[in-house]
Order: structure tokens, then C-alpha cells, then sequence
């Protein structure tokens, strides 16, 4: 047992040291071996994470080498004393036959539905099924800024946030393009996830007061920046999704019912074509 240890200890270690070099390919000599089965220094080395420290990757390589000789000597051992091989045989032609299935499906899909979803069909289905797009995340419009504490035209940014106007938008682009601002963030014709919206902030200068109140301005404050939103309209969670927003999610809800509909459409036609041809007969006890 202490010779095999060690044996396994020098094996290990003389891996990791060769994942530290930079070698030109791979290293494909025999690691360990069990009747014909060959465990290879290569697999190993490739299983390593390269982040890992040296004594990590020892502890890796020796649980990757004990695992393949434990799987081997469990496999052994299993074919010479499980009963029901044929159980196994019909399991794996059931898989087979399966994942045969599902790519031949997966290439037809990829053959025959290359039309996507035009914009009639997202719209008819949103206004049909607007009880049933519910948000799970509240949603925002407005606009966000984050100015240096030492903008000279601090005054003018607190005037203009609360403004939708256009002038008012214009003069923020400006300081933008100027970088007197580090971020101008224009949402107010887009919906935004509002918790995600609200980490532009740092966490220490928000209260809870600032989450409950929908439409709104705030304005924070810390050593070296100020923090300035203006919220123009809000949807809480659970509200109807609006369309824009749902226009993923219901694009991938018809996407998958045309996959759907196509594949019961050519199971129902190789059904009827066999039928036809009289490829099947159905017997009578």
C-alpha cells in the first residue's frame, strides 16, 4: 500500500510540473493500465485546471486517476455479475434511437424553418395573450446621470434631468460629448430592469424609500460624484409586459410552436405516406 501511494504521489507530481511547461503537443504516454485499457497523461493534464495551484492540481490528478481506475474496476466487475444484459442493450438502442431522432429533427428544423417571425404575428399574438405576459421584474423609463462632484454645471444638470424636453436633452448630450459627465444613460423611450437600474448607485446611499415611490427624481451624493435619476414611467412586477419588452419571449414562444406544429405535421405525413405504400400492417388477435 505505501509503495503504491508513493508510486501514485511521483505520478502526480511529475504531471503537474509537466502542465506548468509550455509544451509544443500533447504528451500521449500510457499513465496507468488495466488489462487493454490504457489511461493516458494527456487526458489528465487536459482535465487540470491551468489556475491551479501546485498542490491543488496534485490533489485533482490523483482524484482523476483514482476515479478512472475505481469506474474501471466497478465496470469490470459489473460484467461479470450482472444478469440482465440484455436490459442494457435495449436501453442503449433506445438512446440510440433517440438522439438519432431528435438530430435528424434538429436538421430538419434547420433545413426547413429558416423564415423567422414577422412583425404582424409578434404583435397579433402579444395583443391576443396580454392577461398572460406578466413581468417578473419591475421596469423603467427615464434617464440616469453620473457627474463629478466638481461639474461646473451642476445647477444646470439638476434643472435639466427633471426635463423630458428635447433642448433639455440636447445640452446633457453635450456635456457628454465633452466628458463633463462620466455616464448619460437615455432610456426614457425603452424599458429597463428598474433593480439593475438602481446598482448605478452605491448601495450605502439608498434607502428604501428610494425603491417604493414609482415616479420620482433622486438625487445622491458621495465624495466624489453625484448621482441624478429621473423615472418617467414604472411597472411593478406582475404588471402586463409591455410589448417591446415581451417581444423576445414571445418571439421564442411562436418560434417553438412552429417547431412544434412542423414536426406533428411530418410525423402525421410519414405516417399517412407509409400507410399509403402499405409499409405497415396492423393484425388482428
Amino acid at each position: 500500500m505505501i509503495f503504491r501511494n508513493f508510486f501514485l504521489l511521483i505520478v502526480v507530481s511529475s504531471i503537474t510540473l509537466a502542465c506548468s511547461r509550455t509544451s509544443g503537443g500533447k504528451d500521449d504516454s500510457v499513465l496507468v493500465k488495466m488489462g487493454n485499457k490504457e489511461l493516458l497523461r494527456s487526458y489528465i493534464e487536459e482535465n487540470i485546471p491551468v489556475e491551479l495551484s501546485g498542490n491543488d492540481s496534485i490533489i485533482v490528478a490523483e482524484h482523476l486517476i483514482r476515479s478512472w481506475i475505481n469506474d474501471n474496476l466497478l465496470y469490470e466487475i459489473a460484467l461479470k455479475n450482472f444478469n440482465d444484459k440484455e436490459k442494457i442493450d435495449r436501453m442503449v438502442e433506445d438512446y440510440r434511437k433517440s438522439l438519432i431522432i431528435y438530430q435528424y429533427e434538429e436538421q430538419l428544423i434547420n433545413e426547413k424553418l429558416t423564415k423567422g417571425i414577422d412583425e404582424q404575428s409578434l404583435y397579433d399574438y402579444f395583443n391576443q395573450n396580454k392577461d398572460k405576459l406578466k413581468l417578473d421584474r419591475p421596469l423603467a423609463q427615464g434617464l440616469f446621470i453620473k457627474a463629478p462632484a466638481n461639474t461646473p454645471q451642476l445647477n444646470d444638470i439638476r434643472m435639466w434631468y427633471k426635463s423630458t424636453s428635447s433642448a433639455s436633452r440636447e445640452n446633457l448630450e453635450k456635456l457628454r460629448t465633452n466628458n463633463d459627465v462620466v455616464v448619460f444613460d437615455y432610456f426614457i423611450d425603452k424599458w429597463v430592469d428598474f433593480n439593475s437600474l438602481m446598482n448605478n448607485f452605491p448601495k450605502d446611499l439608498l434607502t428604501p424609500a428610494d425603491f417604493t415611490v414609482q415616479k420620482k427624481t433622486i438625487e445622491k451624493q458621495d465624495g466624489n460624484f453625484f448621482y441624478f435619476l429621473n423615472i418617467t414611467n414604472f411597472l411593478l412586477q406582475g404588471d402586463n409586459a409591455p410589448y417591446e419588452y415581451a417581444k423576445t419571449t414571445i418571439q421564442e414562444i411562436l418560434i417553438n410552436q412552429r417547431k412544434i406544429d412542423f414536426l406533428k405535421k411530418t410525423e402525421d405525413d410519414l405516417y399517412q405516406r407509409a400507410i399509403d405504400k402499405g409499409e405497415i400492417q396492423f393484425f388482428n388477435e
